[in-house]
């Protein structure tokens, strides 16, 4: 889909389907899309387990009150990791919600950190390391620096909500 979103902004496909105000918006800087979305892909398809992945995209977005990653990345959460809607509400309190395993509360503890304090604590780190390998303790907080980094744009360009976002208020 990304893909024929891409072409069609290029003009390899027929003008007359939509773009989104998202995707046209950012494509007007065509070395920076590649790039951003070159560590997009990298991301979504690296070693973190998909759960983990949304749990810190969701976290990410909520915490940085970005309706647009939010809303899109609720329903990856439910479809892609399987996440129920009592632990996307879950995701709204943080690590500090009843019903995480320890290792979902570093998770979220990880992006917490990120955001308050510019760097993950050594308790932290230590939960993390019981049970991801080196490379995937390397990619987490590269993840939650692309999701910052997105929300933070998006917000800044006061991105519109397509048809069926719920934003804020999906669950």
């Amino acid at each position: 889909m990304l893909k024929r979103k891409i072409d069609q902004a290029a003009g390899l496909l027929d003008a007359n389907e939509d773009v989104s105000e998202w995707l046209s918006t950012v494509l007007r800087h065509p070395a920076l899309f590649r790039a951003h979305t070159a560590l997009a892909v990298t991301v979504m398809a690296g070693l973190l387990p998909a759960r983990d992945r949304e749990l810190a995209v969701l976290r990410t977005g909520w915490l940085c009150q970005a309706p647009f990653e939010w809303s899109g990345h609720v329903e990856l959460a439910k479809r892609m990791a399987g996440m129920s809607t009592e632990e996307i509400e879950w995701v709204t309190i943080g690590s500090t919600a009843p019903g995480w395993s320890a290792h979902d509360r570093a998770v979220l503890a990880a992006v917490e950190e990120m955001l308050g304090n510019a760097m993950i604590s050594d308790e932290t780190w230590a939960t993390l390391a019981k049970t991801y390998d080196e490379s995937q303790l390397l990619e987490l907080p590269i993840l939650i620096g692309q999701y910052l980094g997105v929300a933070f744009l998006q917000n800044s360009l006061r991105v519109v909500l397509p048809e069926g976002y719920q934003g804020l208020r999906a669950r």
